[in-house]
């Protein structure tokens, strides 16, 4: 195992001087606003189901608007990646930002004014494609500038397996992967609350606010421009990179993950309106996604010489395993346990995939790569919500839940096939002067 120089001193620190380091080259106030700024793609993600089933007394119809506007975010974020790494993400963030929060508020008063379905499936898209990316365009930029802090010292830093860089790049995966986890507790949980105290809509209301106000605070922050410069910089063409058949995998992979998700999350809905305490879907979400966040965290202990690889194929075997238990579950209470014990299963499954994309994707095409990935998962999650819904409807939530489980199988399979990553090449004296420009 290669050591760099920044190695022995964050092994002598251990998981938390790991997060220190972090921490340190990004500012508090970047994780903060990344966070914030990423909470209403979660809300009106699952949200959208619970608001429109209610508005239209149909979970068939919000599960085909939920479909409709995840499939909008799927097919426009990879362009919003690659406008970033062409234009930065200063500009593409900010006009993202402020069009959503405006797109938001008006599917909101669609739904709450009796639109038909097919006026809310096409607002429902418009706000999907017109999300920012905040989660994976952070990790884009909190990536560059850990990746540029090696080239700015004295050159003896590595990116090979093992190294501290990657090691600080694990880290700085498993604390995104973690506020991802964080951000998708919170958002179905503010639905559930607003739903309990008056009406789902109060949450995208809130929604909007965020979206506009710390979307253009992470639109502004100042590590955003050196983001843009070590992209642009990276080679000529740009984005002449090819991207290796390993990330194809990996996607196919995320995929199937998604699936899962879009299953369990149909399951939850209609098994808590089959025991009539539909009220309490959130609340479900949000204990799947607190064990999911705290093993998330806690990642970043895993020694290096536990592959990606290796993770994927233990994450993706225990997906399928824990998964099982959800098909005969009854009641309020067994719903609660095993949906807590199972999200242990989805931080270590993405932030392994969001690893095996860094390190396999050029990085003059990192913001493409990263939005790619989430796509690829959102989109699994967008064709199951609608599928998943409507099996649940007609046939019980248990067929939604023998979906996911299925999907999660799969998912195995497709990790034996994944090769570890080597660095993919990328111009790096360019690089390094780009990085030592003020």
């Amino acid at each position: 195992m290669t050591q760099g120089s920044n190695g022995p001193q964050a092994a002598s620190e251990g998981t938390f001087g790991a997060y220190r380091q972090v921490i340190g080259r990004t500012g508090a106030l970047l994780p903060a606003v990344s966070f914030l700024g990423r909470l209403p793609t979660a809300t009106i993600q699952m949200g959208s189901v619970l608001l429109v089933a209610e508005t239209s007394g149909s979970l068939g119809t919000g599960g085909a608007v939920g479909c409709a506007l995840a499939l909008g975010q799927v097919a426009m974020g990879p362009y919003l990646g690659r406008l970033a790494d062409r234009l930065g993400q200063r500009r593409v963030v900010l006009w993202f930002a402020l069009t959503n929060a405006v797109l938001i508020a008006a599917f909101t008063l669609a739904a709450l004014g009796g639109l038909p379905t097919p006026a809310l499936i096409v607002l429902g898209a418009l706000a999907g494609a017109s999300q920012p990316g905040i989660g994976p365009l952070a990790r884009a930029r909190i990536i560059a500038l850990l990746r540029a802090r090696r080239r700015q010292g004295d050159g003896k830093g590595t990116t090979g397996p093992g190294g501290a860089d990657d090691r600080l790049v694990d880290t700085a995966l498993s604390l995104e992967g973690t506020m991802d986890e964080l951000s998708f507790v919170l958002g179905p949980a503010l639905v559930g609350i607003a739903a309990v105290a008056g009406h789902p809509a109060y949450a995208f209301a809130l929604a909007a606010l965020l979206v506009a106000g710390c979307g253009t605070a992470f639109a502004l922050h100042p590590s955003a421009r050196e983001v843009p410069l070590l992209v642009r910089e990276s080679g000529p063409g740009g984005h002449k990179g090819r991207m290796p058949s390993s990330v194809h995998v990996v996607r196919a992979g995320l995929v199937l993950l998604g699936i899962l998700l879009g299953a369990c999350g149909a399951g939850i809905t209609a098994l808590t309106k089959e025991l009539g305490q539909e009220g309490q879907a959130g609340l479900v979400y949000a204990a799947m996604g607190v064990m999911s966040a705290f093993v998330g965290l806690s990642m970043a202990a895993l020694p290096a010489r536990f592959g990606l690889r290796l993770r994927w194929r233990i994450a993706t075997a225990a997906a399928a395993l824990l998964s099982l238990p959800l098909i005969w579950t009854g009641s309020m209470t067994a719903l609660y346990v095993v949906v807590t014990v199972f999200g242990a299963i989805y931080a270590p499954n993405l932030i392994t995939g969001f690893g095996l994309t860094e390190r396999a994707v050029p990085k003059e095409r990192l913001s493409e790569g990263m939005t790619f990935a989430v796509s690829a998962f959102v989109g699994g999650q967008a064709v199951t919500l609608a599928v998943a819904g409507h099996l649940a409807e007609r046939y019980g939530a248990h067929v939604a839940f023998a979906l996911g489980s299925a999907a999660a199988a799969c998912a195995f399979l497709v990790s034996l096939a994944v090769r570890e990553p080597r660095p993919a090449p990328a111009a790096e004296e360019p690089l390094r002067q780009a990085a030592a420009t003020p």
